[in-house]
């Protein structure tokens, strides 16, 4: 079955069963690798990519549930400049470490700051609760995201 999908701001064609992971299309027919697959059951937020507004794992979403919807990846948010404030304040805090969960947890902070420009440790670690790392640990990640929203101000 043939999709329309509107993919970091264009818009792709794909033919596959409607039930396909988007995640395997993503990585697979796109060849977005930035989107990850940790766990596969939408636990561990390595997945994650914006869909609209809204922070979704694209583990659990079929493609036929998307079509003529806004995804964001990874690869479509490193090309604005909200993501060269998140990456920065994530480099000055020292919370990437294998990078593995990085790209999720960036998805995540994305999604925190449209809604919340000037979040709190409490409302950070919630917003990052679908999203495991095994390296770095949270505290250096909710310092990064305070930062962003500080220097970014304005941005989002």
């Amino acid at each position: 079955m043939k999709f329309t999908l509107m993919l970091n701001g264009e818009q792709r064609d794909f033919d596959c069963e409607p039930t396909r992971r988007l995640l395997d299309l993503l990585r697979g027919d796109a060849g977005l690798t930035g989107v990850k697959e940790g766990c596969g059951q939408g636990e561990c937020g390595a997945c994650s990519i914006l869909l609209g507004d809204r922070l979704v794992n694209s583990c659990m979403v079929a493609v036929g549930q998307v079509a003529d919807r806004p995804i964001t990846t990874i690869e479509g948010y490193s090309r604005t400049t909200r993501f060269a404030v998140l990456r920065d304040a994530f480099g000055k805090a020292g919370a990437v470490q294998c990078g593995f969960c990085t790209p999720g947890m960036i998805m995540a902070c994305e999604a925190l700051l449209r809604q919340n420009n000037r979040p709190r440790a409490p409302e950070i670690r919630l917003a990052l609760a679908g999203n495991l790392c095994r390296c770095t640990g949270y505290n250096m990640i909710v310092d990064a995201v305070e930062t962003a929203a500080r220097e970014g101000k304005g941005l989002w």
